[in-house]
């Protein structure tokens, strides 16, 4: 039997709830974790009609990639589209999940499959964020080292870039009493002891701080053990906004402007002057993205693809880049098939289907 839970625990595994910004609010918003998975809905936004077609369909989950709810609500009276979806899943027992900018900021979400569809090569993140990883600390006995550190690795610790199973290790001289009511692994109660100790230290994404220490507590043979957990400033390049990339052959701005029309489906693109140059390297983000818009120019970029662009916004590309603002939708609307392929490659007893309600608010004449 799957349940809910196992679905999200899933997709937060590949997409951590500690990745999203501070003003999101991905996760489970409605439904009973422990409920048993009828069939899942996906889509870029959960709304009214959405809720109705699982509800049609026998979904008891709708998995979208946007928030239902941002912030609290104090009362659920129908008053506006976000009260009204809330009551009819709450009504219907149809769970609501959220997974938004944990997914943009994952080296294989949202930004991936816009650079996927675009054709595009050596994919990096434009903006990786800082404080999500963590130094751990530790002392073994010689003897037991390999034992932790192998425990730890196998926890999810010691991946740098590509290279897995980093640590630093020095020798040296441990030293504790043990009380009365204390069992100690080496020397006896009541007495000093020396012991000859290996410091390990090796990193770890924060969100598998649990993980690591209960693995790091049960490798241990002593009866306490003894570590430290540094919070690091450095950036993690698997995690963060946006992305660039490289086109497999260089492009004047005009084709390269019809090519994204082309491959991301969008009516219209509103952009920037066009400069004359060639287009090697292209930055992009899905969905609001014009924060990122200097992050681009110090890439490199000659083009930047995002989303909800102002109107002075479009003034602080001072001819330095290509601003080729495509929609909010537009830039997001392949989010639901990454869904659909982390889950399809983990599950098989339920169905899982595309909503063939299109949610984009904005029209085109």
């Amino acid at each position: 039997m799957t349940q809910i839970k196992h679905i999200t625990q899933h997709l937060e595994s590949i997409a951590p709830l500690s990745y999203q910004e501070g003003y999101d609010n991905c996760g489970l918003i409605v439904g009973n974790p422990n409920a048993e998975v009828t069939g899942v809905m996906l889509c870029l936004d959960s709304t009214e009609a959405v809720i109705d077609e699982a509800i049609e369909k026998g979904c008891n989950l709708v998995i979208a990639h946007h928030p239902i709810v941002f912030k609290g609500l104090k009362k659920f009276n129908g008053r506006n589209y976000v009260e009204r979806t809330v009551i009819k899943a709450i009504k219907n027992d149809v769970a609501i999940y959220a997974i938004h900018t944990n997914l943009d900021h994952v080296h294989n979400g949202v930004n991936a499959k816009i650079g996927e569809k675009l054709g595009l090569q050596n994919l990096q993140i434009l903006s990786p964020k800082r404080q999500l990883l963590r130094k751990l600390v530790t002392f073994a006995p010689h003897a037991d080292a390999d034992k932790v550190r192998n425990a730890l690795f196998d926890a999810g610790a010691g991946h740098i870039g590509e290279y897995s199973e980093a640590s630093f290790n020095l020798a040296g001289t441990g030293t504790f009493k043990g009380s009365d009511n204390s069992n100690p692994h080496v020397g006896n109660k009541g007495e000093r002891h020396q012991e000859p100790e290996t410091r390990i230290e090796t990193i770890f994404p924060s969100h598998l701080e649990g993980k690591v220490i209960q693995a790091l507590k049960e490798a241990h043979p002593y009866e306490e053990v003894a570590y430290d957990i540094f919070v690091l400033e450095n950036e993690n390049a698997q995690v963060g906004a946006g992305m660039v990339g490289e086109l497999a052959s260089p492009s004047e701005e005009v084709a390269f402007l019809q090519h994204i029309k082309q491959r991301l489906n969008t009516p219209m693109i509103r952009h920037t002057a066009l400069l004359g140059k060639t287009v090697t390297k292209v930055a992009w983000c899905g969905g609001s993205g014009s924060f990122l818009l200097q992050d681009a120019i110090r890439a490199g970029a000659q083009v930047y693809i995002t989303g909800d662009f102002k109107y002075h916004e479009f003034f602080d590309a001072e001819n330095k880049i290509v601003i080729a603002d495509v929609g909010h939708y537009e830039s997001e609307q392949f989010t639901p098939e990454i869904i659909h392929s982390i889950l399809q490659k983990k599950f098989s007893n339920f169905a899982l289907y595309f909503t063939q309600v299109n949610t984009n608010p904005i029209n085109y004449v």
